[in-house]
């Protein structure tokens, strides 16, 4: 049987398990700041949803590709980036091949290998951050994919342009490179951009989402940039229709809010400025994220400190669920939401230290 993915506690459940009507979700790193005000007008003039969308998405696609140099025909569109971690599994990967992975990272890989029948070779992080030298030892004749998150979740880390440069140059060019990209738009300007390597080493595909920093998690729109016979080989696999009118009109709109996304990432360094701080005075021990979240050392289990918090009427993600035992994962939100992470954890370590 395969290890279903772990979603999770929504403000729903949270309300319901503790009591409390006040919740603040720091559990999956959604923006604090809501949704991009261009995407929701967009979504809002649609007239009617009684005709299918145009299959090819080329307008879009344009749009996307022309941010970076790129051509139509170096996209891909999903429902969420989750879908397209599925098709890649589905046109690249058969029983009894491997897929190197970092561990831990997005659990979505390994189950979508393990639903084709492959095996996921999972290498240990080094100090938090994804051992790339590591996972090029761990290429073998076998190996058909590498999966890298950059910057990786569940810790927020980046391995660094220099120690990228070297594992794209050695990694054997039949392999497909696979880079999440999800959180990018919070990393700072020198990490890694993946999809500077498109158009220098074929058999590359770069994922990127609408869910995080243009607050349409909710929407389900995700994409890809990657060399014409890569991409084309998915939209092979591709059902067709997998991306709504209101999902391609918020989309398209989201991209074009360069002041949301401002704001956005303003208020993610202030609470990571205050946070990080704030977790060294209280001796807890957090790695250096270049996302909108962190990975938290607690001294108490995992998901006992999940459960406390709980109760405290904050949700965040237990390690133990993301095979990070002894830390949760916490999203950045807004400064009040932040500082009541703060009080709701000083007085966990006041109980736990008496």
């Amino acid at each position: 049987m395969f290890e279903p993915y772990q979603r999770g506690t929504s403000i729903e459940e949270a309300r319901r398990r503790s009591g409390m009507r006040h919740v603040i979700k720091l559990a999956s790193n959604e923006n604090p700041l809501g949704t991009s005000p261009k995407a929701l007008a967009a979504m809002r003039s649609l007239e009617s949803l009684n005709v299918y969308v145009d299959d090819t998405y080329l307008d879009l696609k344009e749009k996307l590709a022309a941010r970076h140099g790129l051509r139509a025909e170096n996209v891909v569109l999903g429902h969420g980036s989750n879908e397209i971690v599925r098709l890649v599994a589905d046109a690249f990967l058969e029983p009894g091949d491997e897929m190197v992975m970092a561990v831990p990272t997005f659990a979505l890989y390994r189950l979508a290998a393990a639903i084709r029948g492959a095996r996921a070779i999972e290498v240990p992080l080094r100090d938090g951050v994804t051992d790339l030298g590591a996972m090029l030892v761990a290429v073998s004749d076998r190996t058909r994919v590498a999966f890298v998150c950059e910057p990786n979740n569940p810790t927020g880390t980046g391995a660094g342009r220099e120690a990228w440069k070297t594992f794209v140059e050695q990694l054997p060019a039949r392999i497909l490179l696979v880079v999440d990209q999800a959180y990018r738009e919070y990393a700072p300007p020198d990490a890694v951009d993946a999809i500077e390597d498109v158009g220098l080493r074929p058999r590359t595909i770069v994922l990127r989402t609408t869910s995080k920093i243009y607050g349409l998690a909710a929407l389900r729109f995700g994409y890809g940039f990657g060399d014409a016979e890569s991409i084309g080989t998915l939209e092979r696999v591709r059902l067709p229709f997998n991306v709504a009118a209101p999902a391609l009109a918020g989309a398209s709109a989201a991209l074009d809010d360069d002041e949301f996304v401002r704001r956005s990432i303003a208020v993610n360094e202030s609470g990571k400025a205050l946070l990080s701080a704030q977790f060294a005075e209280m001796g807890l021990h957090a790695f250096a994220t270049q996302a909108n979240f962190y990975a938290l050392a607690v001294p108490v289990s995992a998901s006992h400190a999940y459960e406390t918090l709980l109760r405290s009427g904050i949700i965040v993600r237990s390690g133990d669920a993301l095979r990070m035992p002894g830390r949760i994962r916490v999203s950045i939100g807004t400064e009040e939401q932040n500082r009541a992470l703060l009080a709701a954890l000083q007085e966990m370590l006041t109980r736990w230290r008496t």
